[in-house]
Order: structure tokens, then C-alpha cells, then sequence
């Protein structure tokens, strides 16, 4: 399965929420719900700096990855990025490849 990064900062409204129920319960939280969209989630991290929590998952594809961040971001508690993770062998499979392109200016 494609695997994702979750990465995204509470609102005052989820912070709230999580000072209420801690991190332990949101973290089992947030597996359940990767679990009912047919995923896997590998790591939860709560973290300092530009962003309060990483998650990283497996989904079977990008419409589900992308229905827990709709769903997420729709909650008003959470603002969700995702970013598409890609594995070293598909970048030696990428590298291989080639494209006819002509840059900008040429």
C-alpha cells in the first residue's frame, strides 16, 4: 500500500479537546479511523515547532489518504496536510525513466 505523511497543527478548538483527553486516547483515535478507511498507520509522533503532530500511514490508495484529511479538516479541530511518500527503489525505478520536455525558454 502507498504510504503517506499526515502532518498539521491543532485549532484552539482541538487543543482543548486534547488537553482534555491527552495524547495516548487521540493517537488510538486517529488509528481507528485509519483503520476504517483500510489503512495502517505505522508512527504518531507529537512534535515542537511549525507543526504539533506527524503521522504516518499506509492507505490502499490516494482517495482514501485524501478522505481522512477532508474528514479531519472538516472537524474544525485539526488543519491536515498530506504529503505522498515515496520509497528508494521506486526512485531507482524513477530514475531510469525519461520524458521528452523542452525546459521554459528553449
Amino acid at each position: 500500500m502507498p504510504k503517506y505523511l499526515y502532518h498539521g497543527s491543532y485549532t484552539d478548538k482541538g487543543l482543548k479537546g486534547l488537553m482534555k483527553d491527552g495524547g495516548s486516547k487521540r493517537m488510538k483515535v486517529t488509528k481507528k479511523a485509519i483503520e476504517s478507511l483500510g489503512g495502517r498507520m505505522e508512527a504518531y509522533y507529537f512534535a515542537l515547532g511549525g507543526s504539533d503532530f506527524f503521522i504516518i500511514l499506509e492507505a490502499p490508495d490516494n482517495v482514501r489518504a485524501i478522505t481522512g484529511s477532508l474528514v479531519a479538516n472538516a472537524s474544525g479541530t485539526v488543519k491536515v496536510n498530506i504529503t505522498a511518500l515515496v520509497s528508494p527503489e521506486e526512485v531507482d525505478l524513477a530514475v531510469k525513466q525519461t520524458m521528452k520536455w523542452t525546459p521554459p525558454g528553449k
